[in-house]
């Protein structure tokens, strides 16, 4: 389920659709989904230290 999606036929995680389409040879929707997969991960690793740095200001 964490490779290749819930449903079948119908999801499958970003890695999974990235891997299909350079299968394909779509490579420039393989991109794309590779840059918007690293900008989901960047999001989460900024908020995760933000709220970091104020959890260590706040509690010490």
């Amino acid at each position: 389920m964490i490779v290749g999606g819930n449903i079948d036929r119908s999801t499958r995680t970003m890695t999974t659709a990235i891997a299909l389409e350079t299968s394909k040879g779509d490579l420039p929707l393989a991109l794309d989904l590779g840059i918007i997969l690293l900008g989901i991960v960047l999001l989460a690793n900024l908020f995760t230290f933000a709220v970091r740095q104020i959890a260590e200001r706040r509690y010490g």
